[in-house]
């Protein structure tokens, strides 16, 4: 059974009935990372809500979801970072070459199969993207909306650049629809080339960006104007969406911080261009945190995931930990809080187990259907993810597996397999056999506590019970004996 989606959509503030503009096909656009360096765990909060978003959308509302994820390879920072002699070329890149284009695209390349690499030890699955686009694949159609912007007196030309003229816009329309700006700061005239900037610079921004001596450039020709140079970041999204996904489409997704000035902009560059706003719902995601500050170099709490990943962290436990807090939610990341996320995990994941070892034909009969409607129901109602979390423990709790029918359990099975096609953490399978090695002194605590047992002294027996937890192992009792396992929860 399909649930109504309803989603909080950040261009009205409100959270909103949600239906596809065309059929049951979902068209959604994320921003993707901008290849200069490995993508650091706040990205990943993106890329993950992104890929929960249309996990969601698949599953509990039962739409086809086309999903397009674009890849930043050109703009300031990679152009930075990729120019000759630079500190942040590595020699796995290759040979630098007297070429800024070719040293740009072994730079960013190296980066891109990087950042496929780590989402898919974060579960998601590259087969359910309809397209990763790089922005260097679409530079002649986004000198045509240049061309077009400049046509309809919403652009202009200065020193080779050409710039997004936001005061004739706003006598056209709203520019602010996402964020709210503050237009007394406005600097009426005054022009932003960089491509990232803080919100009191707010003015006019570059659409195309003239050529400087070292970089990367496209030849361009404008008004009979010579515009060498190359496309500024917010233009590189608003040509993609378009001619990939068309106009306007359902969702595009984002970090809150790209709300002003990169989706702001795309609303006018779309508009301005096209005639057309790009999307009927944005849908952004909040801030990640690292111990209650923002993340920082200088700080010391700047990670990567290949940062954590060295330290020993099961990347699924991450993805695990990003969908315990809701998205609108600002997310703190601490060890603590990554340890309990394993835990909870893991005490999913052997309930599933169990499921699997329980062989009783009969045994009590929990309403699943119940489950899974309110489960489903808070997936469905703006990916409310903790309340949906919350019911699954609150059953697992009542509903020790080992009590089940051997109906329920097949019923709980399904279940699981449909729940985990959106969170993608646990395995749905018996557990897989295993040679442990356990220490002939656990095995004799444990002999000794079957025997206290046996003899009615619970006092000694729960005393060896946590005397071989200490040594970090479970003693699960059986009718005719005792089972050990190591403590994955330790």
């Amino acid at each position: 059974m399909a649930y109504q989606i309803y989603l909080f959509n950040s261009l009205t503030r409100k959270i909103e009935k949600f239906t596809p503009l065309e059929g049951k096909t979902v068209r959604m656009y994320s921003c993707g990372p901008t290849v200069y360096n490995y993508a650091h765990i706040g990205n990943m909060r993106s890329f993950l809500f992104a890929d929960l978003l249309q996990r969601v959308l698949r599953v509990v509302g039962g739409y086809k979801v086309r999903w397009v994820m674009n890849i930043t390879n050109i703009d300031d920072k990679t152009i930075r970072d990729s120019a000759f002699g630079s500190i942040a070329w590595l020699p796995e890149m290759g040979k630098q070459t007297d070429d800024p284009m070719q040293n740009l695209i072994k730079f960013t390349e190296f980066y891109r199969k990087a950042f496929l690499e780590d989402i898919q030890k974060l579960g998601i699955n590259l087969n359910d993207f309809y397209k990763m686009p790089k922005a260097t694949d679409y530079i002649p159609q986004m000198q045509e909306l240049v061309k077009r912007i400049v046509e309809k007196g919403f652009g202009y030309i200065a020193n080779g650049s050409v710039y997004f003229d936001v005061s004739k816009w706003r006598n056209y329309d709203i520019y602010g629809k996402l964020y709210h700006i503050d237009f007394e700061k406005f600097k009426e005239g005054s022009r932003i080339d960089a491509d990232s900037y803080d919100k009191e610079e707010f003015s006019d921004f570059a659409l195309w960006k003239a050529k400087k001596t070292g970089e990367p450039y496209w030849k361009f020709t404008l008004n009979g104007i010579c515009c060498d140079g190359r496309p500024g970041w917010h233009l590189e999204c608003s040509v993609m969406e378009r001619e990939i996904l068309g106009l306007p489409f359902d969702i595009h997704t984002g970090g809150v911080d790209l709300k002003f000035p990169h989706h702001e902009d795309e609303i006018a560059q779309s508009k301005a261009g096209y005639g057309i706003e790009p999307t009927a719902f944005w849908c952004h995601n909040e801030f990640l945190l690292v111990e209650s500050k923002k993340m920082s170099k200088s700080l010391g709490n700047f990670f990567t995931l290949r940062d954590l990943l060295e330290k020993g962290i099961d990347p699924i436990d991450i993805r695990y930990l990003m969908f315990t807090v809701h998205y609108s939610t600002q997310l703190n990341f601490t060890f603590d809080g990554l340890n309990s996320a394993r835990k909870a995990r893991l005490r999913v994941q052997n309930y599933i187990y169990e499921l699997f070892e329980n062989k009783n034909e009969t045994g009590i009969e929990p309403d699943i259907e119940k489950l899974r409607d309110l489960v489903f129901a808070e997936l469905a109602n703006d990916l409310q993810t903790p309340k949906a979390i919350a019911y699954l423990f609150e059953f697992l709790n009542e509903h020790p597996a080992n009590n089940l029918s051997k109906s329920a359990v097949n019923r709980l099975v399904n279940f699981f397999e449909e729940l985990n096609k959106i969170f993608n953490v646990w395995k749905i399978e018996p557990k897989p056999s295993e040679t442990i090695q356990i220490p002939e002194e656990v095995i004799h605590l444990a002999e000794k506590r079957y025997q206290a047992r046996k003899d009615k002294d619970y006092k000694l027996a729960d005393k060896l019970r946590e005397e071989i937890l200490s040594k970090g192992f479970i003693v699960i009792d059986k009718k005719d004996g005792f089972e050990l396992r190591p403590n994955e929860n330790d």
